[in-house]
């Protein structure tokens, strides 16, 4: 079981320097990845033999305790999903729609008795299609969710793998939102290598890549995708996957990277000195915007990525605002 301790992150402290910090006054910085794990999700997991993702135990969590990290930070709100592995430890496919109905139930309750600090995005049952579709229509038209989250792979299908498109027309009708988060890659693990240290990035740069070559980018123009994690290895590997998309379909490579960087990306755990600018550079004007990963990631990795957004001085006051705030309050519209 991989610790964050090995990554040299149990030093850092929720202060940065020992103790336990006064809670921050919100800054009205805005958390569009952040995950929730209600009691009922955690204990369907249990039974499923699913006690960690991707390296990490499954964490404690309770909205309070999602407060309390949002005032160590400076965040106003936060839109929670359901991370990976979602509802695909399900027996069945009623298994899985039944469940991803309970968390979103939990979501909308939440946000309904908090909107001031809670907002969410629905889970859907793929890969079961019309279930998707179903619980699509329900989370955005009843339960007034903000969007909704696709895991990059749902057992051995990639999103953006052809396949019914009945969902992806629903989810343009509505311009929904899409959260793309990545989990263990479908396949054995390397061991050694926790599925969070590497795994999880070429997921959602695999998704990314079918999204774009298969034409669902293009198809349903009104979907705003958002990418887990600064969208992975895409910012770096664009031009290299738009020549070979080029290659396979005829497309020209200009718009296939035009459209790589029209994605939405999160700053979840990628404010380090490297990644940073090179997601700035690449990322269209305005489409970045906070994460934090909470509480997959652990405070003091959440205080060390916020603090890098917070200290990069490559950025002026007014696009680390619109990274905080402006750009996400522009995607959803409430």
């Amino acid at each position: 079981m991989l610790r964050w301790s090995a990554l040299g992150l149990a030093a850092v402290t929720l202060a940065g320097c020992g103790g336990t910090p006064a809670p921050l006054p919100p800054t009205g910085r805005i958390d569009v990845h952040q995950h929730m794990i209600p009691d009922a999700y955690r204990r369907w997991l249990a039974t499923r033999g699913v006690l960690d993702v991707g390296g990490v135990t499954v964490p404690e969590w309770s909205p309070a305790a999602a407060m309390a990290s949002m005032d160590r930070t400076g965040t106003a709100k936060a839109l929670l999903s359901v991370s990976a592995p979602g509802v695909t430890p399900a027996a069945n496919e009623a298994d899985a729609e039944d469940m991803a109905r309970t968390v979103n139930d939990a979501g909308a309750e939440l946000a309904k008795d908090r909107p001031d600090r809670f907002g969410f995005l629905a889970t859907l049952p793929l890969p079961a299609v019309d279930a998707a579709a179903r619980e699509a229509t329900r989370a955005l038209d009843e339960l007034s969710a903000d969007g909704v989250i696709l895991l990059a792979h749902s057992g051995d299908t990639y999103l953006g793998q052809p396949g019914p498109a009945d969902l992806f027309a629903e989810l343009n009708r509505r311009r929904a939102v899409v959260l793309v988060h990545p989990g263990p890659l479908p396949g054995p693990a390397v061991p050694g290598i926790p599925p969070l240290a590497a795994d999880f990035l070429l997921d959602t740069t695999r998704a990314a890549y079918l999204l774009v070559r298969n034409e669902y980018v293009a198809r349903y123009p009104d979907i705003r995708f958002i990418l887990s994690h600064a969208g992975g290895f895409l910012p770096y590997a664009a031009d290299r996957m738009a020549l070979v998309i080029a290659r396979d379909t005829g497309l020209d490579p200009t718009v296939v990277r035009n459209q790589f960087r029209n994605f939405y990306f999160d700053t979840a755990l990628s404010t380090g000195a490297a990644t940073l600018p090179a997601l700035l550079a690449f990322a269209q004007s305005g489409h970045t915007v906070f994460g934090s990963d909470w509480p997959f990631a652990p405070q003091a990795a959440v205080n060390q990525f916020t603090d890098g957004l917070d200290h990069y001085t490559g950025i002026d006051e007014a696009a680390r605002q619109a990274i905080d705030r402006d750009n996400a309050a522009a995607l959803f519209s409430r």
